[in-house]
This record gives structure tokens, sequence and C-alpha cells, in this order.
């Protein structure tokens, strides 16, 4: 059976089993791109983060524009802003949410022509 590959032979040239080795994410990055991503496998974050790429709102307008309950809102709101992806800023007193930058909205984008909408 000469035509059978050794377990330990690679297919790939050394070049490319460098670059792989190099940048395929271990540690702490690939737990933060790991985190940073299941922000996106919930239905109710990515409506809210949707929502507060048009505008920052406070937890009773993103509540009923979404229709979904202050509670869910107030909790998800805290889970994204322990993530850093959403800041507040307080006016009198109502705390108004916005994305903290733009990367999140051209993650979601990016899901969206991906999926060919």
């Amino acid at each position: 059976m000469q035509d059978v590959i050794q377990e330990d032979t690679m297919l790939l040239d050394r070049r490319t089993k460098e670059l792989i080795k190099e940048y395929v994410p271990e540690g702490d990055v690939l737990d933060g791109i790991v985190c940073f991503f299941s922000v996106f496998a919930d239905s109710t974050r990515v409506r809210m983060l949707s929502a507060l790429a048009i505008s920052e709102m406070c937890v009773t307008d993103l509540s009923r524009v979404l229709g979904i309950n202050q509670t869910t809102v107030s909790h998800q709101l805290r889970l994204l802003k322990n993530l850093g992806i959403v800041k507040s800023e307080r006016y009198g007193k109502i705390i108004f949410y916005s994305l903290v930058n733009d990367t999140v909205n051209d993650v979601m984008l990016k899901g969206v022509e991906f999926l060919g909408h």
C-alpha cells in the first residue's frame, strides 16, 4: 500500500503552516472573539443594537419602539455595557444608550450582506 499517505505527512507548505499558526487566534484573543460574536446570537440584542445604530435611546423608548419588556431591555443593556459595546450618558433623570463605535453596526451590515439581503 504505497499509495497511503503517512499520518504525520502534511500537505501544507511550510509558509502556509506558519501563517495559520500565527493568525489563528488562541487564548484571550480567541475568548474575546467568541464573546464578541456571542452578542449576535440573541435576536433581542441584535434588534436593540440595530435600533441604537440609528439613534441613541433610553430604556423606555427602546422598550416601546421594539415591543420588548422594559426589564429585558435593561438587562440586555447592562450586558452590552459590561461588554463595552454600548455606552450610557445621563441627562437629568434619563439615561441614554448608544453604540460605543460603528464596529458593531459594520459587523451586522456585513452579516446582512453575506445573507444577500
